[in-house]
């Protein structure tokens, strides 16, 4: 895999992991994908308008799957459904050990996994014997979901307590650390009450009569969510307004949010820190976020950073690792930063306190990149008819999906969202892989496969 530094390392990330939450490399942990916990932690909060879908709700609970990459023989992991044996097959024909799975009674796709899991009282009994065996919980983000998860079961959790975890993973939170450790940030503004955010908000209005783009951002969004484009003073009043009547209609007087200059930027940056449960902090990788309208669409690594850049990135973490020790966090936290137009580093733009979408790569990493190597981390787009098994993607792909480690070809890192939205009718899945090669082979790997997925579009059944 890669390090921090771009070149090829022997690691055991596993074995890193559990040492820092658990303070044991052999601990046996249970592993929970309750992706965009964000929603539990935003519950209660003045927010801007969203729009979301039921079939996007679904492929979205179903990126649970990807915590089938985090454990090993020793661990285990609680999944929605069961996952196709033939896609089970292709992870473990690369020599990827996998953890034990546990399925809930009766998934629905509008929950996440943590609720589903709460409803079933047999895998609740299952997960106690687990703890009784000294197995811990490890969950995607702790909310207080989690919390009930983890009491009810009796697994102890390996992870910080859910009010800490929120607080954390707030863009306010990520705002003060980056202040308090001298860190550059963009001009800006983050305040939690109303009356903070009418003098954060005249702050900005002066920023706007000067013709500065501003972004306004709530404290708990995710994944492009929650995130206004300002160009103009009218534009920002109507925003104060809205967010002022909405936290007032509540019967409430917190407005958590962070208002800052929008940044000329070149490239969208992602890093991880672990940090321990002793206060030691490491630095995992750092790698190029790929994103399209504030939405992650996947990872390119290693990335082509110079030593300055990388220099920074090293030091931003070395100093957030060491503010999240001193609060109490540990545990893995996923850091985004951006490069501008002159070549220069924002090193922390928000802190997530939970796994990121690169969190579930590192096994895979170890296990198929070759040095010399390089990934692109994406996911592709489906409209299908009809539920899709793997073993027709594999006949699809042939000659596409990655044999072995060290040659070239795709590896699916989930596939459950393939056929999250199965049902009546037409539905949008998405495949999640990763394209490993030579770098200079990763853009024409990338055209063959999406051509290829992209006939599946006209008639899955051709694929069959």
């Amino acid at each position: 895999m890669y390090g921090e530094d771009g070149e090829a390392v022997e690691e055991n990330f596993s074995r890193r992991l559990k040492t820092a939450v658990a303070g044991d490399p052999g601990a046996s942990l249970v592993f929970l994908g309750n992706f965009e916990v964000e929603e539990e932690w935003a519950r209660g909060e003045t927010g801007l308008p969203r729009l979301s879908s039921a079939g996007n709700s679904a492929v979205v609970n179903r990126m649970e799957e990807f915590a089938l990459l985090l454990g090993g023989a020793d661990d285990h992991v609680v999944l929605k459904t069961r996952p196709d044996e033939d896609y089970l097959d292709h992870l473990r024909r690369l020599g990827l050990a996998l953890p034990t799975v546990h399925v809930v009674a009766g998934q629905r796709p509008d929950h996440m996994v943590t609720r589903d899991a709460l409803a079933d009282d047999a895998l609740i009994a299952a997960l106690g014997e687990l703890a009784d065996r000294g197995a811990l919980l490890a969950p995607h983000g702790v909310s207080a979901l989690e919390e009930e998860l983890a009491a009810r079961s009796r697994l102890p959790l390996a992870a910080p307590p859910a009010p800490l975890c929120k607080a954390v993973n707030s863009k306010v939170y990520s705002r003060r650390a980056a202040d308090a450790a001298g860190l550059r940030q963009p001009r800006g503004w983050a305040c939690e009450t109303l009356d903070a955010l009418d003098a954060a908000m005249a702050h900005a209005a002066e920023l706007c009569e000067q013709g500065v783009t501003l972004m306004v951002k709530e404290a708990f969004g995710v994944s492009g969510k929650g995130i206004a484009v300002v160009d103009s003073r009218r534009r920002l009043d109507r925003l104060h307004t809205m967010i002022t009547r909405a936290a007032r209609a509540a019967g409430s007087d917190r407005a958590a949010f962070v208002i800052e200059e929008r940044v000329a930027k070149d490239r969208d940056l992602n890093y991880q820190i672990t940090v321990g449960r002793d206060g030691a902090v490491r630095l995992d990788f750092v790698k190029e976020a790929l994103t399209e309208g504030g939405v992650h669409k996947g990872h390119r690594f290693p990335p082509d950073l110079t030593t300055r850049q990388l220099d920074d990135i090293r030091h931003a973490a070395r100093l957030l690792g060491k503010q999240l020790a001193s609060d109490g966090f540990f545990g893995v936290a996923g850091i985004d930063a951006i490069v501008d137009t002159d070549g220069g580093v924002f090193p922390v733009i928000e802190i997530n306190a939970r796994n990121n979408m690169s969190t579930y790569q590192v096994r895979l990493q170890e296990r198929v990149l070759a040095p010399g190597q390089s990934a692109l981390a994406r996911h592709y787009p489906l409209r299908l008819r009809r539920e899709l098994p793997f073993a027709a993607v594999r006949r699809l792909l042939d000659g596409l999906l990655l044999r072995s480690p060290g040659e070239e070809g795709l590896v699916v890192n989930n596939f459950a969202t393939v056929n999250a939205g199965a049902g009546s009718g037409p539905y949008q899945g998405r495949l999640y892989g990763l394209l490993v090669g030579a770098p200079e082979r990763l853009p024409a790997l990338d055209e063959a496969v999406s051509e290829q997925l992209a006939t599946l579009t006209e008639e899955p059944a051709d694929a069959r």
